[in-house]
């Protein structure tokens, strides 16, 4: 019989016996040590990757609210200059609320945590935007057409091509994901 990984099954198999207390250096204390741990690392790789998922959601519509403008409706493709200030306005999107924390706090006063998670939140995708920051591939017309009739789920996403671009709005190499072409050409070795 296999042995059980979950805190709920152990549980229920020492409810089963009757047995009320344990030994704190017996086998079954240590199986739920394990379980408890175990359950909590799930936890966290769970919060951590619905937190991905978020943010990656988070990007590719504010894009598409962009493109979806009526002064960009008509434009079938853009270069990656002008991708480059899309996401540029992207991470500023915070900008006037952290502004106005700052402008609010006292002299000699620490920041506020919403403050700190903004400034954050800023810095670390300003670094991203330096070495190469994800979207959707706007260059290609077929990318952006499918991008503005997308219904905001994460399920179709897996369809959208994504490119890294960095701040000089130049495409970064190795940052293709989902491309039928390759991404950088093969080194021959001798």
């Amino acid at each position: 019989m296999p042995v059980s990984k979950t805190l709920s099954k152990i549980k229920k198999g020492m409810a089963k016996k009757g047995k009320v207390t344990i030994h704190p250096k017996g086998r079954k204390f240590q199986q739920l040590t394990r379980a408890t741990l175990r359950e909590g690392k799930i936890a966290a790789k769970k919060r951590a990757h619905n937190e991905r998922r978020s943010t990656e959601l988070a990007r590719v519509k504010f894009i598409q609210d962009l493109i979806n403008l009526d002064s960009f409706k008509d434009k079938e493709s853009f270069s990656t200059h002008e991708m480059a200030l899309f996401i540029n306005q992207f991470i500023e999107r915070d900008d006037i609320e952290l502004n106005d924390l700052i402008k609010k706090r006292r002299a000699n006063r620490p920041p506020t945590t919403k403050q700190q998670m903004l400034q954050s939140k800023r810095n670390l995708e300003m670094e991203e935007f330096k070495k190469g920051f994800l979207c959707p591939d706007l260059t290609d017309a077929k990318n952006v057409e499918f991008l503005r009739k997308w219904n905001n789920s994460f399920g179709s996403m897996s369809t959208l091509k994504l490119m890294r671009v960095n701040n000089e709005g130049k495409q970064v190499i190795g940052g293709g994901m989902n491309t039928s072409d390759p991404v950088a050409p093969d080194v021959e070795m001798s």
